[in-house]
């Protein structure tokens, strides 16, 4: 097991006008397990590829360890991947392919047989080991490519949006015995998703990327309660936070009727902008009456889950406020508004979040 540590570490891909990662600074302790997240092309799956040896390291480097293997051969680097289509061999059963990497690496028969037990009854696959991949289960084909890479017994687990072909039952179960393995194990683990709810649930710590940038690296809880910046508070939570933009006033930030005050140091950083981007989890917004600070709308589609529901609503234009476009909202589950409801949405002051309009970084309270 090692610490792994990305030191600038950029990709160009050949005739590119910009980097897919770009001066990437993370370190990831030993036993931590680490998720990458981020939309489409943000350069998550590009920065695992580099710590693979997948991917060229153009500048920077990437160490395990306290090893740099910036140009090491992906062979020789000591990790284990985890791949989103599983790479199973289907000539071969599931017993020959958790222990085929080991074959290759010379492992004799007996120790192999051994190693390949030892994962197969942590995975619930021992009666499973002479079945070929096509009679196996997507979760089973996965919980096999899982096994592979246990019985390598690597210093790094790299995993690549491995339940992305499951159905969404299965994926919930998957991850959470995954997560729990990787714990039992203690090897250190880096996972790529773009699903931000499984990385919430997995991580140890969450690295938002965006662009090829590093956003923030933080434990869930705290890239959900302080979001370092508009795309990292606007990605991160379902569903997602709303962004609003807010007037600056004497008072403080006026959003509908809602004024939120300001300290004279969020005033200090605003750098003379007029307005901010202001921030409300649909959890902090409420009904209240009409005569209440807050936000008028008009509910589109209520959305019912037992437990809880949401309202998706469209704002009411205001123009001085200057308030337009959609809202989402928590609400009580047994009391849910009709579809063209009017309503008002309050917030306590203390839930808003501010982010310069400028920069989307976060204002200092």
């Amino acid at each position: 097991m090692a610490n792994v540590t990305y030191e600038k570490a950029s990709c160009i891909y050949p005739g590119a006008d910009k980097p897919a990662v770009d001066e990437l600074d993370l370190s990831i302790e030993d036993g931590e397990f680490m998720v990458l997240v981020g939309p489409s092309g943000c350069g998550k799956s590009t920065s695992l590829r580099m710590l693979a040896g997948l991917e060229e390291v153009t500048t920077g480097s990437v160490l395990i360890g306290d090893v740099d293997v910036s140009r090491t051969p992906p062979k020789d680097r000591d990790i284990a991947m985890v791949f989103q289509n599983y790479a199973l061999y289907p000539h071969m059963s599931v017993a020959e392919n958790m222990g085929f990497a080991l074959k290759m690496a010379g492992v004799n028969k007996s120790e192999r047989a051994e190693r390949v037990r030892d994962a197969a009854k942590l995975l619930g696959l021992e009666e499973f080991l002479d079945r070929k991949p096509k009679a196996l289960s997507g979760g089973q084909r996965q919980r096999v490519a899982m096994g592979r890479a246990i019985v390598r017994e690597p210093q790094v687990f790299l995993m690549d949006e491995p339940l992305s072909n499951l159905d969404a039952k299965l994926r919930v179960s998957t991850r959470a015995q995954i997560a729990s393995l990787q714990r039992r194990l203690g090897i250190t683990t880096v996972y790529v998703t773009h699903d931000q709810v499984e990385a919430m649930t997995m991580g140890d710590r969450v690295a938002v990327l965006n662009d090829g940038l590093l956003q923030q690296v933080d434990t869930p809880l705290n890239l959900y309660d302080k979001p370092a910046n508009a795309f990292v508070a606007g990605f991160i939570g379902s569903p997602a936070m709303n962004l609003f933009t807010g007037k600056v006033g004497e008072a403080g930030v006026k959003v509908g009727s809602l004024v939120v005050p300001m300290s004279q140091t969020t005033r200090s950083a605003l750098n003379g902008d007029s307005e901010v981007t202001v921030g409300i989890r649909p959890e902090a917004l409420t009904p209240v009456g009409s005569d209440a600070p807050g936000l008028d709308a008009v509910v589109d589609v209520v959305e019912e889950l037992g437990a809880d529901a949401y309202i998706y609503g469209t704002l009411k234009a205001d123009s001085e406020a200057g308030l337009e476009g959609a809202v989402i909202a928590r609400h009580e589950a047994r009391s849910v508004p009709q579809r063209g409801a009017a309503i008002r949405l309050g917030a306590p002051t203390e839930n808003v979040h501010m982010f310069s309009t400028s920069t989307g970084e976060r204002l200092p309270v």
